[in-house]
């Protein structure tokens, strides 16, 4: 509290404090306010300070700051030294900047704060896409719908481009990698996707998402796509199980239609062939006699030449036992007078008949 000191020795002597005046430690005035008068501070603050003087000098101010500065040298050792496990491989960085090269597996120096570094796995990373519903549906070329749920598969082939040229990597890969398959699907028929052409998809997605991550410097390889599920919404699943019913009976038939029409195919071939093969034979034959018949013509023109009335006469005994020679045939002579003659001619005729059936 303030108190005046007009007569310069203070109220009989004593410290306003209650205590002796003599203790000057105990005594600090300043001015205060315009009247002359004065306020005193605290006198804890240097009592305090006084004690701890007296307590660093009986440990030793030279020993703390040994202790301390050991201390301090292991904990900066400590950090100096770092581990790679064999699936990591790190970037060293040197005020935040990334340096050249990449840091395998194995304890590694470096000169802390001025160094850090980075770790990324080496082992082979996924990501999925699709997991939910309306992540995965996407438009295709024959204007269905189609829930695509996939996987991409890569690893990190550049530390420093996957650590820095990208915010958020993982998020970058995903988003590239559902934007091609939306472009590949929207270029063809569902069924490409559903069963028929699926590797071919995988394909041509893997190649648009290596070659958009590689303008954007991510630094990663793509080893594969995997299309897990290729399916119709859930609300329409019902109607396009009864389409792919029909498209299945369909080509059942047309299957079925195909092997008949190879059957009966092959059947008119083998008819074709037959009826080939026997003109072939027949025209063979016929020439074969004509070439005979002429050859004997030709003797027989010689032969008559030689001599032709008996050549004659051969040729008409030929011609009248090739005319005699047919079983329907009746001889009657011309000596026999008034008498008519018997003719059997039903048993002509059936014996005529049997012949022609043949």
């Amino acid at each position: 509290m303030p108190w005046s000191n007009q007569n310069g020795g203070g109220n009989n002597g004593d410290s306003p404090w209650g205590g002796d005046g003599n203790h000057k430690n105990h005594r600090r005035w300043s001015p205060r306010g315009h009247g002359g008068g004065l306020r005193s501070t605290s006198p804890g603050m240097d009592e305090i300070l006084r004690k701890k003087q007296e307590q660093l000098k009986q440990f030793g101010g030279g020993k703390l700051f040994l202790l301390v500065g050991l201390i301090f040298a292991i904990f900066w050792i400590f950090q100096c030294f770092y581990i790679v496990q064999q699936n990591e491989q790190a970037v060293k960085l040197r005020f935040g900047k990334p340096k050249e090269g990449i840091v395998t597996e194995g304890l590694h120096f470096r000169f802390w704060p001025i160094d850090t570094y980075r770790k990324v796995p080496r082992t082979e990373q996924t990501e999925t896409i699709g997991t939910r519903e309306q992540d995965g549906l996407m438009l295709s070329g024959d204007q269905n719908i189609v829930h695509v749920n996939f996987s991409v598969y890569y690893y990190i082939a550049d530390p420093a481009a996957y650590l820095f040229n990208v915010n958020d990597q993982e998020g970058t890969i995903q988003q590239v990698a559902e934007s091609a398959m939306r472009e590949v699907v929207g270029r063809r028929p569902a069924d490409d996707v559903y069963r028929d052409q699926r590797e071919v998809v995988a394909s041509e997605v893997l190649s648009i998402i290596q070659s958009t991550l590689n303008k954007y410097g991510v630094g990663i390889n793509v080893t594969r796509i995997s299309i897990t599920e290729a399916a119709p919404p859930r609300e329409v699943a019902e109607a396009f199980n009864s389409v792919q019913q029909a498209e299945q009976e369909r080509n059942r038939a047309i299957e079925q239609g195909n092997q008949e029409r190879a059957q009966k195919r092959g059947i008119a071939n083998g008819e074709a062939s037959r009826i080939r093969e026997a003109a072939a034979a027949y025209k063979a034959r016929i020439v074969k006699e004509a070439y005979g018949e002429a050859q004997r013509f030709s003797s027989v023109a010689k032969e008559a030449r030689a001599a032709p009335e008996v050549t004659r006469f051969r040729l008409y005994l030929e011609a009248v036992e090739q005319m005699l020679s047919s079983p329907d045939k009746l001889v009657l002579d011309k000596s026999g007078g008034g008498t008519v003659p018997y003719l059997p001619l039903n048993e002509i005729m059936r014996n005529t008949n049997p012949l022609k059936g043949n």
